[in-house]
């Protein structure tokens, strides 16, 4: 791999970075019919207790799986960072630059593969989720008032293995 095809994978992880950031925000907002928006944190005074207690566990799930990606995207990026710097650091040997162009291609199929396996997971029916990539082990959350049945842990197994090709997978579930 050279210096520009490494350009061009770190310029396209920038986009899908941004792309995710713009679209966390865009969704974020709730209309109220007014025409102008509200944040979803936004809290009625007038509710009665048990709806707060409901809207802050509703609120708690999409914080988790917001917060997750967010955390993620800014360990990524942290991360890349300082690959980034070795790779471009003059008084790097050519054994570590070429070390870290390994694993910054990593990191960067892992985010890929990551965000190709959430969307396909989505499009089951599920509310939302969070695949984590880590070596040859897949980590999978996804949003679901039950706890996941075996069909649909077979589905989220074929989406993970279809794109990834990671047979050690594991799934949990959030309300």
């Amino acid at each position: 791999m050279n210096r520009k095809q490494a350009g061009i994978i770190l310029t396209l992880l920038a986009l899908i970075v941004c792309a995710g950031i713009l679209a966390a925000r865009v969704n974020g907002q709730v209309d109220d019919g007014t025409g102008s928006s509200l944040s979803s944190s936004l809290s009625f005074t007038k509710d009665s207790d048990k709806d707060k207690d409901k809207d802050k566990q509703t609120s708690n799930t999409k914080d988790y799986f917001y917060d997750s990606r967010n955390d993620r995207e800014q360990q990524d990026s942290q991360t890349m960072q300082s690959l980034k710097s070795i790779i471009e650091d003059k008084n790097t040997s050519a054994d570590q630059k070429t070390e870290a162009q390994k694993k910054l291609t990593a990191l960067t199929m892992a985010r890929d593969y990551e965000t190709r396996i959430e969307l396909s997971i989505k499009g089951k029916g599920f509310d939302d989720a969070l695949c984590l990539i880590e070596g040859n082990k897949a980590r999978v959350i996804v949003k679901s008032k039950d706890n996941v049945n075996e069909k649909q842990s077979i589905q989220i197994q074929d989406s993970v293995a279809s794109v990834a090709k990671i047979k050690d997978i594991v799934i949990e579930s959030k309300q």
